[in-house]
């Protein structure tokens, strides 16, 4: 193939096309024709990266780069497009030009990388002699001169894995070519360079850091001698003679008494084309002395800073002034003279002169064009010439290496040896406009394309630098072989050859028949090509192919084939038994066809479905027709035992996706098997069928076999599936916060999932849903919800459905069981996605329905051990360690927010606690029995959540206690802001029993607690206890008429602080009178004095209460008096007519404390009346409550 829509590159160049004429050039101004501006692209120097990702397009001293990058084109769809991504002046010495060019991508050095490049260098030659590498974006990292000539041709050899034992290993080189001379750059030394190159450069730009020196670049330079012009070549690579080549070289040049060494030298091997001679073979002994370049000049882009120069300088040894570094730049470096390098042989032919020579892949072979228009073939092993083209002229090279592909391997008698390579030639004739590959070495033309004439092949030759035997393994290298670069079109595109071309006679038949089935394969797979188009191009490819193994093979393989042999007959278009008759003299057996039929009826359940009399009549009739077909079922089947051709059908049915159709076809085949069973024999009609089965139905007995006990399985079973199935394909509401994809369940798939694979089913649907959990359970205990949640709606058909599938499987769906799969389903969901808190309640709740301790308590194990411990031992230290926590903290640490966090642990202290009360419990309830139904007892698979919950070891309850202790004030400290270190308020036992396996006896803290830590837990539970009352601050509580209003259950102003704070201090040793205390003062200091007098009445110590009450009622009533705005003439009467002891006592008070300053004076009136209620007469403030009982009374009928 070669036009082909995958591997096409376009290219923009609207925004470049005039940066190449500056005017001087008036003959192309004028071109008038197309034709004539095509031709801009012959005077161009044009290189293409091996992986099609970087194309370099130079003409004198102007080059544009242009990178690979997906953009979306008028229609919607996505393509890969070659966009420019630099453009400017290479040259930097005057009058210099361009002469050649090569994009080299270099491995990188990750070990998770696949074969993608991790950048490319340019490599760019100057008529100068200057080299220079570039990278992508037009930063110059090397300049070279190593010969001062004009570089003719540059040239890159990579790694190749070797694909036969014994063939030497080529080492990478870069190759450069001058009009007597060849320089040769060492791989590794080269990739080396580049990098240490390429990383100084970023690093100078950025900063000017230390620098690292590179490693020298190691090089070789041959003189080529004995030729008279030499315009291009190809360095083959290291190479070993036989014996006997070594034996006769040496006698043609030593002569007869010429001596030979014991062992064949290795020689590196270049061949030049050009004139006198027309072709020559150079050979280069290895171990020779290899020069390493002397001057490394390293140049750099106008842009970069002197920072640069400063830190290039270092790197190179130079430490000079500005002046003095201007004059070495100026100056160019010392040229290292060549190494004479004799001809060994050539080609000669004094009237021809070679243009380009072109290497196969392989290194055996070398095509090479000519001024008289001819391509010839030369076999570089042996230096002759063996193959000639003509009428080729100005005739471009490249060559294709197609490897075998495993489905063709399968018909090679040469399967067991290493994969084979096919190697095309490929020729672009300009002058026709015509593409051509021909098959090596003598074989045919396998392919001609028109193209236009102004185009240029593009053959890289190499792959990746820096790869070796070690790096490659499990790469796939991402990298084309020949281009074909079209300028008037802008399109890039590739030539792909299929390896089958290769071969010949009827291995080329059966290859091809192959390469046409794999073909057919991928027309199937489309599914968006129109169903005529379809059918017209699958009866074509059908035509073609010839081998009859081939053709039933595809019958069989494809459902196509079917949908034209069987559905017609379904549908009652096409006659049963004529179809049958002709299938059967084609030599297809009857078990291939059965497995056609199904698999065409279970595909087209939708059509089977909207016609299901008809088709399931005449699926039936088919059943039969196969069945009495020779071979079907065998003449010696005992009906005790199971028929291999009912297993297949049922093997089908139990493998199939649509429950509906697989149902349907397990009722006719049970309906024929029957039948067959009760006749005694093997051939049947559907009459005689239909009316054994009516017979059967009227009678009170059944034969019973083994065959039908295994029919009777196999329909339940899809009953089963098929009610499971429809509540499964039930789409989630919108807003649902599940995932929207519905499994597919089956048979095999609900069997391999094990005693719990249908629980864990219902599950997920259950989540993709987001179904509450008390939802949920109503609809478990067959109750309807009359007023559902707006956003938790569910369609009609959704609670019936899933109250029938409980009662489908009461076994599998247990209430108990299902709320297990479900709490995990939740907690699995929430550990992916750690900030979803709702998920982490949603499955505690889940856990709380479970009515079994012992299951309770087993996933209580789980859940902490498997998914909550580590993030909870994480956030404990965290609040240990960092005193202001921030979200972005708490993602580091903890994986999830701040707010996250906080529901985090509260769900820890209710997981905790469910984990004590089932442990409380176990010894008093009887662990359950879990069973399936009967028909799935077969199940094979992991075992269900319940199940493994009961086999969970038991917990220390004191341990639990300990973590559920921790957990509640890590939860307090989140929910109310507080700054504190939660392990610093356990001693040493205390912290190391944190975080321990719940099932370990661990040494716990016990006996009275330092004074100290005691004073910490005490200071840290009054704040919570302040956090409590400022976040339940309600305005609508101020009346001393109204009530107070319900709180929440959750969150900050959840009921349950205050008790929660008592329950903590008993267990932290604190004495619970004291939290009272402060919680009423709390209260009143806030104004919420109808939830103070609820609480004051459990307080013991009334005496210290009253005492702290008159210091608050004394601030109250001095803000009334003294600081508010609204003071009135009575109130300063009554400030005058106080007792000197109480206006003192009130001038003293500091109202600034309390945090609702401005309340009527009714409350405070009845505030005093309560102190007066608890004081004791004895006491020793009791009178001054008395004077201020009489002046707020005096003020309140005065108001």
């Amino acid at each position: 193939t070669f036009s082909s829509t995958d591997n096409q590159l376009s290219w923009d160049t609207s925004d470049w096309e005039s940066a190449w004429d500056n005017g001087d050039n008036k003959e192309e101004e004028a071109a008038p024709t197309t034709g004539q501006n095509a031709l801009w692209l012959q005077d161009c120097v044009v290189s293409l990266s091996p992986c099609s990702d970087l194309l370099v397009v130079a003409r004198e001293q102007k080059a544009v780069f242009l990178s690979a990058k997906w953009c979306t084109d008028n229609s919607g769809r996505e393509e890969m497009t070659l966009a420019v991504s630099w453009t400017g002046t290479l040259s930097t010495e005057e009058g210099e030009c361009v002469s050649s060019s090569v994009c080299i991508p270099l491995a990188s050095q990750k070990r998770s990388s696949t074969g993608r490049p991790d950048w490319t260098c340019v490599v760019v030659g100057f008529t100068s002699g200057y080299v220079r590498f570039y990278t992508e974006n037009g930063v110059l990292l090397l300049a070279q001169l190593l010969h001062e000539d004009p570089v003719l041709r540059l040239k890159c050899r990579t790694y190749e894995i070797p694909r036969h034992p014994g063939v030497t290993e080529q080492h990478e080189e870069l190759s450069i070519l001058y009009p007597a001379a060849l320089v040769t750059i060492d791989g590794f030394s080269l990739f080396q360079s580049l990098r240490a190159c390429r990383n100084q450069v970023a690093r100078a730009a950025a900063a000017g850091s230390d620098v690292i020196q590179p490693p020298p670049l190691a090089y070789k330079k041959w003189g080529l001698q004995d030729m008279d012009t030499i315009v291009d070549h190809s360095s083959v690579g290291i190479m070993t003679l036989c014996v006997f080549d070594q034996m006769k070289n040496a006698s043609i040049l030593g002569g007869f008494n010429a001596s030979v060494k014991g062992s064949p030298p290795a020689m590196s091997q270049y061949v030049t084309v050009g004139g006198g001679p027309y072709t020559g073979f150079y050979y280069a002994v290895e171990g020779s002395s290899q020069p390493l370049l002397s001057h490394v000049a390293l140049a750099v882009a106008s842009k970069l800073t002197s920072a640069l120069f400063s830190a290039a300088s270092g790197w190179l040894g130079w430490n000079k002034n500005k002046n003095e570094e201007e004059a070495v730049q100026k100056q160019k470096p010392k040229v290292e003279a060549a190494t004479p390098l004799g001809i060994r042989f050539g080609l000669p032919d004094s009237r021809r002169h070679g243009e380009s020579i072109s290497l196969s892949p392989c290194n055996t072979l070398a095509g090479v064009t000519d001024d008289f228009g001819r391509v010839t073939l030369l076999d570089l092993a042996r230096g002759i010439a063996i193959r000639m083209w003509k009428g080729y002229r100005d005739a471009q090279l490249g060559w294709l290496q197609v490897p075998e592909e495993q489905s063709d391997r399968g018909f090679s008698p040469s399967a067991s040896l290493p994969r084979r390579h096919a190697l095309f030639l490929v020729i672009y004739a300009p002058r026709r406009g015509i593409l051509e590959v021909w098959a090596m070495q003598q074989g045919p033309r396998v392919g001609a394309f028109t193209v236009g004439k102004h185009c240029r092949l593009l053959f890289a030759g190499y792959h990746l630098m820096g790869v070796n035997s070690v790096t490659s393994q499990g790469w796939q290298l991402h990298t084309q072989q020949v281009c074909l670069l079209d300028p008037i079109t802008g399109a890039l595109r590739t030539v792909n050859i299929p390896f089958h071309l290769a071969l010949s006679d009827k291995k080329s038949e059966r290859a091809k028949d192959m390469h046409l089935l794999k073909r057919l394969t991928n027309i199937l797979k489309n599914r968006e090509v129109e169903p005529d188009i379809l059918e017209s191009e699958a009866k074509n490819v059908l035509l073609d192919i010839k081998h009859p193994a081939i053709k039933k093979a595809l019958l069989l393989l494809h459902v196509f084939a079917g949908n034209f042999l069987f559905w017609g007959c379904l549908c009652g278009n096409n006659p049963i038994q004529n179809v049958c008759d002709t299938l059967q003299k084609a030599g297809i057996s009857p078990q291939q066809l059965l497995s056609l039929l199904m698999t065409v009826w279970l595909q087209r359940e939708k059509e089977v479905l909207q016609k299901t009399e008809e088709t399931v009549r005449n699926l039936h009739t088919l059943l039969i027709a196969l069945s009495n077909m020779k071979g079907a079922v065998e003449e010696s089947w005992d009906p005790q035992s199971v028929s291999p051709w009912w297993q297949q059908v049922r093997s089908t049915c139990i493998q199939s996706h649509n429950a509906a159709a697989a149902l349907l076809a397990a009722f006719v085949a049970h309906c024929a098997a029957k039948a067959m069973l009760a006749l005694g024999k093997t051939k049947l009609t559907a009459s005689v069928c239909v009316f054994v089965s009516f017979l059967q139905l009227q009678s009170e007995w059944e034969a019973v076999s083994l065959e039908l006990e295994q029919w009777v399985v196999c329909v339940k079973q899809l009953e089963d599936v098929l009610v499971l199935q429809t509540l499964m394909l039930v789409p989630p509401p919108q807003g649902a916060g599940g995932s929207a994809a519905a499994a597919q369940c089956s048979i095999k798939t609900l069997l391999e999932g094990g005693t719990g694979g249908i629980a864990d089913s219902v599950s997920k649907w259950v989540f993709r849903h987001n179904l509450p959990p008390e939802r949920l359970k109503e609809i478990i205990q067959r109750r309807e919800d009359n007023n559902p949640h707006p956003n938790q709606t569910l369609r009609l058909a959704s609670p019936e459905l899933l109250v029938a599938v409980c009662q489908q499987f009461p076994h599998s769906l247990s209430p108990d069981l299902l709320f297990a799969h479900c709490c995990w389903e939740y907690v699995v969901q929430w550990n992916k996605d750690p900030e979803e808190g709702r998920c982490l309640c949603w499955a505690v709740e889940h856990l709380k329905l479970v009515s079994s301790p012992h299951i309770q308590l087993g996933i209580s194990t789980m859940m902490w051990s498997t998914f909550i411990v580590k993030r909870f031992s994480a956030a404990a230290y965290l609040m240990e360690k960092v005193s202001n926590i921030s979200a972005c903290v708490c993602v580091q640490d903890v994986g999830m927010g701040d707010k996250a966090v906080t529901c985090f642990l509260g769900c820890c202290v209710q997981l905790l606690q469910i984990l004590m009360e089932a442990d409380s419990a176990v010894e008093e309830v009887a662990a359950p029995e879990l069973s399936v139904e009967e028909a799935w007892f077969g199940a094979e698979g992991p075992a269900s959540i319940a199940e493994l919950a009961l086999e969970q070891k038991g917990v220390h309850y004191p341990l639990v206690q300990h973590h559920c202790l921790l957990a509640s004030l890590l939860h307090a400290a989140m929910t109310f802001s507080l700054r504190v270190k939660p392990l610093s308020l356990f001693d040493s036992k205390g912290k190391n029993a944190f975080f321990r396996d719940l099932a370990t006896i661990q040494l716990m803290p016990s006996g009275d607690m330092d004074p100290g830590l005691i004073s910490l837990r005490q200071e840290f539970l009054l704040r919570v206890l302040t956090g409590w009352v400022q976040a339940i601050d309600d305005p609508s509580c101020l009346s001393s008429g109204s009530s107070c209003p319900p709180l929440p259950s959750t969150g900050p102003k959840a009921d349950w602080w205050p008790s929660l704070c008592l329950e903590l201090g008993s267990l932290l040793q604190i004495n619970p009178d004291i939290l009272r205390r402060h919680l009423v003062c709390e209260l009143y200091n806030q104004g919420l004095d109808l939830r103070a007098e609820e609480v004051m009445l459990e307080v013991e110590d009334k005496d210290v209460l009253g005492s702290q009450l008159l210091v608050l009622t004394g601030q109250r009533l001095c803000y009334s008096l003294l600081h508010s705005q609204s003071q009135t003439q009575a109130a300063m009467e009554l400030l005058a007519r106080l007792p000197p002891t109480l206006c003192t006592w009130l001038k003293a008070m500091d109202p600034s404390e309390l945090r609702c300053p401005l309340v009527p004076l009714s409350q405070i009136s009845r505030l005093v009346s309560r102190l007066i209620e608890i004081l004791p007469e004895n006491h020793a403030q009791y009178s001054l409550a008395l004077h201020l009982l009489e002046a707020v009374d005096v003020l309140t009928t005065e108001d």
